[in-house]
């Protein structure tokens, strides 16, 4: 069962919030560091939250928080809600205007590792980058950017509800990804009840923020051994976005890579060792790539300084994998790209693919290709958007994708709104499940 709750957001008063759009900030995974310097300039950017300076300790971030509700920076809204949250936006290379419908509540941090577990994971973490976000979430009990899941209703029976609630939209910002945000609320208390009475059977799939997640669930289970638990505590509970995984403006776009710092890396060997596994083809303009491997199998692209391929495993070359994941797995455009390009070619075994200095990601192919003309990557690996039939599959089978498989576009920006878990801050007057 997954339990959602309303709850009463802390956002800014209503003298800051005329300026919204100065206060929000890119996810901490996604800023780059000339933003992130530009936005520590602004006092109360909520980058201060999310982002705290390196020099900051969990315990300077709740210091922080501390202030900022005694000087009224950031106010508690009087009433429970559930805040409804749509992003607005286009994609190169296509007419179509999206609308990514969803709305943020609490939900119940269960652990995915159980097989009963509610919410379902698609990508491994990294152990010490959740270490560290348990210890700030300890010190501030404060949620400061939601996480991003997916719900599954074919008859979008919750967006007229939301429709009606974005009519009254609480803030309408454009973001640093070219997005329009806007958030309204909800507060109807029958209509709180159909949102949760719609998720209640649901599993939800994480789209994004697998480690912040993960330190709710290691926080919970730390609070759970040292005083028990009722199930109705804040430190049960995790922020995140909902949106409907059936919706067609649900993007995934792909992640590239980038491949540097080979000792005597050899473009020859390397293109011979990848010709026992791979039909390859030269290509003229790079430009062309993206298009010429659309819809194609376990096609890619290898950029070069001053060449192009088009790579396509020979469909006899899978029976040689040797990587033990179940068929679904095995079948991937990129089990297949850190199999036979990776790991058979460039010679990195799985087990250090992960943690390797050598591989980096992009998702912008312009990047990727001034990045190999300017001698600052070897190559790179460019790859197709995964489908969210994929995702489902994957999520269903109790196995993960390979790491930096999908990004989930638009990002969920942060500084809109923030969620307690301090109990006198999180109860509710009445109890949803009852």
């Amino acid at each position: 069962m997954a339990k959602i709750l309303p709850f009463r957001a802390w956002r800014y008063n209503k003298e800051l919030s005329r300026t919204i759009d100065e206060l929000t900030s890119p996810l901490f995974d996604v800023i780059s560091e000339k933003q992130r310097d530009a936005l520590y300039a602004i006092p109360y950017n909520s980058i201060h939250l999310s982002v705290p300076l390196n020099s900051e300790s969990p315990l300077e971030a709740r210091h922080t928080i501390t202030q900022w509700k005694e000087k009224g920076i950031i106010e508690q809204d009087p009433i429970p809600g559930i805040y409804v949250y749509y992003q607005h936006f286009a994609l190169p290379g296509s007419d179509k205007n999206y609308v990514r419908k969803g709305f943020v509540s609490f939900i119940e941090a269960t652990d995915w590792g159980k097989p009963d577990s509610v919410i379902l994971r698609h990508e491994n973490t990294i152990p010490h980058s959740v270490a560290d976000r348990v210890e700030v979430l300890k010190a501030t009990e404060l949620n400061v950017s939601p996480t991003h899941g997916l719900y599954f209703d074919p008859d979008f029976e919750l967006e007229q509800y939301m429709d009606e609630s974005q009519l009254n939209p609480i803030y309408e910002t454009e973001d640093y990804q070219g997005v329009k945000d806007v958030l309204s609320v909800i507060h109807d208390r029958n209509i709180i009840q159909k949102f949760i009475d719609k998720l209640g059977p649901e599993k939800i799939i994480l789209a994004d923020g697998h480690h912040r997640l993960e330190s709710s669930i290691q926080y919970r289970q730390e609070m759970v051994e040292k005083q028990g638990s009722g199930g109705h505590e804040g430190f049960n509970f995790h922020l995140m976005y909902l949106t409907n995984g059936e919706a067609d403006d649900l993007r995934i776009l792909p992640t590239h890579r980038l491949i540097n710092g080979i000792n005597d890396f050899s473009r020859e060997e390397f293109m011979k060792k990848l010709e026992p596994y791979f039909f390859i083809r030269p290509i003229e303009n790079p430009y062309d790539i993206t298009e010429i491997i659309l819809g194609k199998q376990w096609a890619f692209g290898l950029l070069f300084k001053d060449e192009t391929f088009k790579v396509r495993l020979k469909p006899e070359a899978l029976d040689a994998m040797e990587w033990n994941f179940p068929e679904v797995v095995k079948r991937l455009d990129l089990t297949v790209m850190h199999y036979f390009i990776i790991e058979k070619a460039l010679g990195i075994k799985g087990k250090d693919q992960r943690k390797s200095r050598n591989i980096s990601f992009e998702r912008n192919f312009a990047t990727c290709l001034s990045k190999t003309i300017r001698n600052e990557a070897q190559f790179a690996i460019i790859t197709k958007e995964i489908s969210m039939d994929t995702v489902k599959e994957v999520c269903h089978s109790g196995y993960t994708l390979p790491q930096k498989s999908t990004y989930f576009y638009p990002k969920v920006i942060c500084g809109y709104l923030f969620g307690s878990i301090k109990d006198d801050e999180f109860t509710l007057p009445f109890n949803p499940w009852e």
